[in-house]
């Protein structure tokens, strides 16, 4: 398993993992762990998942699939979404393989 991670500052964390995960619910699936939200994306698609973490000040992604390929791919979709959903809010998503 391959996995990264991003710390996105906002002051807004549980509004944007609750949108995010609810936009995102449509195609993919969503579970409720006791760490956060998790958003695994389709498995015809390759798989791979995104836990989201609310912090006090910044919302936590950690993404995680069996390929470097995959990975990119959770890393897009959740990115690209949470950034477009933050635009007015000039969030920006940098990923850090581990």
């Amino acid at each position: 398993m391959i996995r990264s991670q991003a710390t996105v500052g906002t002051d807004k964390p549980a509004r944007y993992a609750k949108q995010l995960s609810s936009h995102l619910g449509r195609r993919c699936s969503v579970t409720e762990e006791a760490d956060g939200i998790r958003i695994a994306l389709p498995a015809d698609g390759g798989g791979g998942s995104c836990l989201l973490v609310n912090e006090p000040d910044a919302l936590a992604l950690h993404a995680e699939a069996d390929s470097a390929e995959l990975l990119d791919r959770v890393q897009d979709v959740i990115g690209r979404h949470l950034e477009r959903f933050g635009q007015r809010d000039g969030l920006k998503v940098d990923w850090m393989n581990d």
